[in-house]
């Protein structure tokens, strides 16, 4: 199960988003976006869960947690979708 991971410190680095996920299961993947061009955090991020119920309970035990000074907002993430980044204006 993907999660969505909003509101990161800056400070926060993956090894400490995988860390916090792990007391609730085993994580896949933990990434924290960052900006092309700086490398600084946007400030989200995804973790990836080995089962729809070890991801319900980091869910549960997560969100509205505190993390490197900062209440995570803990969530099923969803699905990308085709029309991201242009905000529905054409290109031309």
């Amino acid at each position: 199960m993907k999660l969505y991971i909003g509101n990161l410190s800056r400070e926060t680095a993956e090894g400490d988003l995988r860390q916090a996920f792990e007391a609730h299961g085993q994580v896949v993947s933990a990434t924290i976006i960052k900006d092309k061009f700086s490398g600084d955090s946007k400030g989200f991020g995804f973790v990836e869960m080995s089962s729809k119920a070890e991801g319900e309970a980091a869910i549960s035990g997560l969100n509205g947690k505190e993390l490197n000074g900062r209440t995570l907002n803990v969530s099923e993430a969803r699905p990308r979708t085709e029309n991201r980044g242009n905000m529905g204006r054409s290109r031309y």
